[in-house]
């Protein structure tokens, strides 16, 4: 069982921290991870909201965690005392290090961000920057993954990066369903722009129309210009507004939606590889591999076998 632990510092935000617990502590994902939260000291966490949450657990739990998540805080103090030196001990272990928002300064403080590229709230960026000159800090990006150390930026991005690991621990299938029960969307790619600049858009607007439909036609060969007609935009009219509402570009978006399919496939049935590939519209087994390799670094013979098996034995079991 993967041991995720979230580590409350004081004045935790509290979203950021019940980030975490939903994707990884729900009832429905026992048989995935188990969850806990742990505290500098056991006992009461002040958060930024006005009340207080319970942690059972000291650093100790630190010590046995495959991933440990540090939720934002604010103000941006100094972690307490031994904070930093069992962060690092755990690390050293080979516990998979992830911030969600603000929760950067932290891993930052313990130097575990030294070298790496890294990304909190966009308000914060210039911040981190400054006190962590070590770190290349990006802030435009909604998370980051460097293997070993995660970070993500401000308040919903951490739900992108979360799911994020969630589908790289278990596939696409799993973060799909994780993302149906939260009422989410189920894949924002890290490079997208975390200030976009229309966040919400309207309802039923020609855009949203056009990714419904996108989607069920990916086996076709759509491009972008066939969107743009969709949507009754010109091409160039249509890929900057994509960009302002969407904060990727149509194709990026539209590769994405291959890709994912494609693991959809691969995860649920026995279609070939290039059965796989004509579906999901990445053309011929070799494009697919071309194209699978760059997003994901495996093969899609590989992630079948990765996956599919561990989905099947789950179903299974359940």
């Amino acid at each position: 069982m993967h041991r995720v632990v979230a580590l409350a510092l004081p004045d935790v935000v509290a979203f950021d921290l019940a980030i975490p617990a939903q994707i990884f502590g729900h009832e429905d994902e026992r048989k995935l991870y188990s969850f806990s939260v742990c505290a500098a000291e056991p006992g009461l966490v002040p958060t930024t909201t006005g009340y207080a949450i319970h942690a059972a657990a000291g650093l100790e739990a630190l010590l046995s965690a495959d991933t440990i998540v540090v939720p934002g805080f604010s103000p941006l103090n100094d972690p307490p005392a031994g904070v930093c030196e069992a962060l690092r001990e755990a690390a050293g272990n080979g516990a998979r290090m992830v911030s969600v928002c603000t929760g950067a300064f932290a891993l930052a403080a313990a130097g575990l961000l030294d070298g790496k590229r890294a990304t909190t709230h966009w308000r914060n960026a210039q911040r981190l920057q400054t006190l962590h000159p070590a770190v290349a800090v990006d802030a435009g990006v909604l998370y980051i993954d460097e293997g070993g150390v995660s970070t993500s930026a401000g308040v919903a991005a951490g739900i992108d990066l979360c799911l994020h690991l969630v589908r790289k621990d278990h596939g696409t299938e799993a973060a799909n369903r994780i993302a149906r029960r939260m009422v989410v969307a189920p894949h924002r790619e890290g490079g997208q722009a975390q200030f976009i600049e229309r966040a919400v858009a309207a309802p039923l607007t020609h855009f949203a129309e056009t990714c419904v439909w996108a989607r069920q036609h990916l086996a076709e060969p759509l491009t972008v210009i066939d969107m743009a007609v969709h949507a009754g935009w010109a091409p160039s009219s249509f890929a900057r507004k994509f960009l302002a509402e969407a904060g990727t570009t149509p194709l990026r978006w539209l590769t994405s939606q291959r890709i994912a399919e494609a693991c959809r496939l691969l995860e649920t049935t026995d279609l070939t590889v290039q059965a796989v590939a004509a579906r999901s519209g990445l053309g011929t087994a070799a494009n697919f591999r071309l194209h699978f390799m760059r997003e994901l670094n495996t093969t899609p013979s590989s992630y079948r076998r990765l996956y599919q098996g561990r989905n099947r034995s789950l179903t299974l079991g359940s």
